[in-house]
Formats: structure tokens, C-alpha cells, sequence
């Protein structure tokens, strides 16, 4: 299966939501390029549109293993399990936190101009990406997401490796794709047309989207 671009993988995906969340549940869209897909999603199923911004936090002397994740609102995701089996001294993680934290504070007042974040206490959230393929951000924003306090996470994508419900189901409550291929090397492949989504886009369409919402 083959996406032409990633407006037509986000109408894909809504069909593919349509019926199976809430009326009153929110699109959160990981940018950049989870962006485009999510606006069509919400579009589509006419649910509000936001974005959930990301770091995660890797290990000072591993960064490849992430120790955690930083999201909006000071919300902090710490695991311990992965922390157990790596050497650390004390104070490391608060350090590299900090600077994640910085560079999350300056995308989110790029992509959000100064609007509020949406509420997700109590809500059905459902996290948007263009694709998955280590899953490490989309684990990153469902933890950052049950933090800020949401009910119920789904976690909606185009494309992800055949298994993908399986490796994701114990951080979201369900997880939607509309093509798992048993071969998989880059989501880009999936796509036609895979450019870079720049941030001009991606604040023009969060803008576009709270628009719609007033």
C-alpha cells in the first residue's frame, strides 16, 4: 500500500477512527509531520486538533536508551526500569532533562502563537503520527499524555510495522493503522510524496484548526 501524501493518509486513517472514538475526543498531531495527517484526522471526524510536543530524555552515556520523556506543562516521565540496568550518577537525568525542556519551550511558542493547550483531564486523546517506526516518540507523548491526565489514549497512524498493537498496547488503550507491512524500512517509503514538513505548516494548520474551533 502506498500513500500519495500525507493528506490522504490522514483521510485514510479517519476512516479507519470513524466509529471507534469518542465525539468529544481530541486529536493530539506530533510534529512536524504528524501535523498534516492529524489535521485531516480531526477534520474528517470534526474533533479539535492539537499538538503534543515531545523529548525525549536519553541515558548522558547511552543516548540511544531513552530514560524518560519531557512534555508541556512541566509534566516529567521517568522509567525506572530501563534507569535500573543503566549507570548514572546522581542529578543526571534532571540535566539532560533541561535542556529537552528548553528546546520543547521554544517549539511549542513556534507552534502554538501563544494559544493555550487543550485540556486532556478525563478526555480520549488520540495521538497522530505520519508513521511508526521504533515507536520510541509515540511511547514518549502516550506517557506524556496519561500524565496531563488523560482518560483514554489512542494511538492512530498510517503505517507501522505488522505487529505494531502488540508492541504499543502497554502504553495505549487501543492503537489504529491502516497498513502494517511484515517489511519495513522507513515510513517515507509508504509515501509518494514525503517531504519535510516545515514549521510554517505546521503552525499554519494548528492555526487553521483553532480557527475552526471558535
Amino acid at each position: 500500500m502506498q500513500f500519495a501524501d500525507r493528506v490522504e493518509a490522514g483521510r485514510r486513517l479517519a476512516e479507519a477512527l470513524r466509529g471507534r472514538v469518542s465525539a468529544d475526543a481530541i486529536v493530539l498531531a506530533l510534529p512536524r509531520g504528524g501535523v498534516p495527517v492529524g489535521f485531516e484526522v480531526a477534520d474528517e471526524l470534526g474533533l479539535p486538533l492539537d499538538v503534543i510536543v515531545v523529548r525525549k530524555v536519553g541515558a548522558p552515556l547511552q543516548p540511544e536508551f531513552a530514560l524518560g520523556a519531557v512534555g508541556e506543562g512541566g509534566v516529567t516521565v521517568f522509567n525506572e526500569r530501563i534507569a535500573a540496568h543503566l549507570p548514572q550518577r546522581p542529578g543526571e537525568f534532571e540535566r539532560v532533562a533541561r535542556g529537552e525542556r528548553a528546546e520543547l519551550e521554544r517549539r511549542t511558542a513556534r507552534f502554538r502563537e501563544g494559544r493555550a493547550a487543550l485540556s486532556l483531564i478525563g478526555r480520549e486523546v488520540v495521538i497522530v503520527d505520519d508513521g511508526i517506526a521504533t515507536g520510541s516518540t509515540a511511547r514518549a507523548a502516550c506517557a506524556v499524555a496519561r500524565a496531563r491526565g488523560a482518560r483514554r489514549v489512542v494511538l492512530a497512524t498510517p503505517v507501522a510495522p505488522h505487529g505494531v498493537e502488540q508492541r504499543m498496547s502497554d502504553v495505549a488503550d487501543e492503537v489504529v493503522c491502516v497498513h502494517e507491512p511484515s517489511e519495513f524500512f522507513s515510513v517515507g517509503g509508504f509515501y509518494t510524496h514525503f517531504a519535510q514538513t516545515p514549521d510554517e505548516e505546521v503552525s499554519e494548520l494548528l492555526r487553521r484548526a483553532a480557527q475552526r474551533r471558535t
